[in-house]
Order: structure tokens, then C-alpha cells, then sequence
């Protein structure tokens, strides 16, 4: 088996609902899933046995601790194949963002290792090995925009997202998804989004539409670091944003621009408050 170059792409959570908690201990999630155009270099090569991970940040754990890792382990299982592999990773989906970044690695190594070995699975077979390994990976395996339901692992496809920019950025801290589903728990949700009328903009095509119903139910929960969250989407949504939002359990905050010019000056003045802050593009299923 030669080696073998994917990229692995960032999601960003148009929309947001948390539901009751299940018997099996996960919440009941319906999200407004997109594909954005920041990545994650992944190389997949052969090696004699075992599944190891060597990525561009140290602290990251190289042991099947690493979704990127275990995924190998999970599609060497399930097609039968000796040996192992090592997978090396260029970081660039800031770590604890809410944009998936491990799971986009591990679903980018499903998919490099399919095509290594002659597509044995097909794209459903692949999302129902992407649910063992995590709740995002069966999402960052379809890739465009979709609709998820239960943990993150029913998914139905949605119109494409009309071509747009995002501003994202990443205050200089995480949040923990166990965490922020606790203090979830303990509160009421007072508002939810509007995911109906989200889809019935994207079937219109209508990016207004689409942006005026972003919405996150784990930027009500009450937390400190909030308070910055809320001024990066207020300083997005100052800078002509059509909408903007918390992806995932955060901290990352997007916004979304039909204009290019006014997205590259809401990066410029975003990044004199915060290290982290990029423009991207959406990307549709057919391009991951």
C-alpha cells in the first residue's frame, strides 16, 4: 500500500438544538451541518503493525486516543487487512473550536484508506464506520450541508448552501463539550432555531434567509467566556455579517458574508482582538 495524501475539512454548525437526554447517555441533537474550506493535511502510509499518529502539535496524543488513529484500527477491522498504519497530521482546525477537527481527521483517513484499497465500502458503509469511532465523523464523511439528527450520525442531505465566505474566528480559549452539555442540563431552554425555515431558505436559495436563522442553543447557557463570544459576533455582525454564531460546543464563532471584501475587513479587525481568525468558503459533498 503506497501512501496517500487527503485534506480534512472543518464543520460549521449552522444551527444547533439539544434535545432530551437518550437512555444511552447522549443527547438527541438536530443540527444544520456545512462543510467550510479549512483543513487539516493528513498523510496515511503503511506500516508493518499497529496504528500510531504523529501530528504538528505535541500534545496531542498519538495512541488510538486519537480519533485519526483508532478510525485506521476500525477500517483495518472491517475490511479484513494485516499490517497497520502511521498517520501524520499538519494542524491548522484550531484544537477545541467546535469545528471538528479530530473527527474530520479521522473521517479523512476512512476515506484515504478506501481509495488506497480499491473502495471495498461504500459512502454509507464508510458513515456507519465513521458512528464507532465518533458522533461528527459520519458528518465530516458526507460532507456539503446536512441535516443531523440523533448523536450527529443521521443524516440527511440539504440543498447546497449558496456560495458565501465565512469569518472564523477562535478567542483564545476552549470549552468542554461534557462541560457545557452539564450546565445545559440545568437550565431551561428559553429558544430554539428555526431549522424548518432554515432548509426552506436553502431550498429557495436564499443565503438572507439561511443566516437570519443560525442559531446555537449552548451560547444560552451561562458562562463567562460567553461575554467574548458574544462581542466576536457582535463585532461580525458590525462588519456586515448576515448572520453570526457559535459552531459546535465553541469556542469558534463564525459569520457568514455574501461579499468578500467586507469578510476580509471583519477578519483584519477580528484579528487585532484574537490569534485566531481566518477567511474560508463552504464547500459542497461533492468537492470532500
Amino acid at each position: 500500500m503506497r501512501g496517500y495524501n487527503i485534506r480534512a475539512w472543518a464543520k460549521l454548525n449552522l444551527a444547533l438544538d439539544v434535545g432530551e437526554k437518550r437512555g444511552d447517555g447522549y443527547h438527541e441533537m438536530t443540527m444544520v451541518m456545512q462543510t467550510a474550506s479549512l483543513y487539516d493535511e493528513v498523510r496515511i502510509e503503511p506500516a508493518g503493525g499497529g496504528f500510531s499518529c504523529v501530528t504538528s502539535l505535541s500534545y496531542i496524543p498519538g495512541d488510538e486516543r486519537n480519533l485519526a488513529a483508532r478510525a485506521a484500527r476500525e477500517f483495518y477491522t472491517e475490511a479484513g487487512l494485516r499490517g497497520g498504519a502511521r498517520i501524520y497530521i499538519a494542524k491548522h482546525i484550531p484544537v477545541g473550536s467546535g469545528m471538528g477537527g479530530g473527527s474530520a481527521d479521522a473521517a479523512a483517513v476512512l476515506r484515504g484508506l478506501n481509495a488506497l484499497n480499491g473502495r471495498p465500502f461504500t459512502l454509507p458503509r464508510l458513515i456507519e464506520l465513521g458512528c464507532r469511532v465518533g458522533s461528527d465523523v459520519p458528518f465530516c464523511i458526507a460532507g456539503g450541508t446536512q441535516l443531523a439528527r440523533g448523536r450527529g450520525e443521521i443524516l440527511s442531505p440539504l440543498p447546497p448552501l449558496p456560495d458565501c465566505h465565512f469569518v472564523i474566528c477562535k478567542p483564545n480559549f476552549s470549552i468542554s463539550t461534557p462541560e457545557l452539555f452539564k450546565k445545559l442540563d440545568a437550565v431551561p431552554i428559553k429558544c430554539r432555531p428555526d431549522i424548518p425555515g432554515m432548509t426552506a431558505a436553502m431550498e429557495r436559495g436564499d443565503l438572507k434567509g439561511v443566516a437570519r436563522r443560525m442559531y446555537n442553543v449552548f451560547e444560552d447557557v451561562p458562562d463567562r467566556r460567553h461575554d467574548t463570544v458574544a462581542d466576536i459576533r457582535q463585532t461580525l455582525l458590525d462588519h456586515g455579517a448576515l448572520g453570526a454564531v457559535m459552531t459546535g460546543s465553541g469556542s469558534a464563532v463564525f459569520g457568514i458574508y455574501s461579499d468578500p471584501i467586507r469578510a476580509v475587513r471583519a477578519r483584519d479587525a477580528l484579528r487585532r482582538q484574537q490569534k485566531f481568525c481566518v477567511t474560508a468558503k463552504n464547500i459542497p459533498a461533492a468537492e470532500v
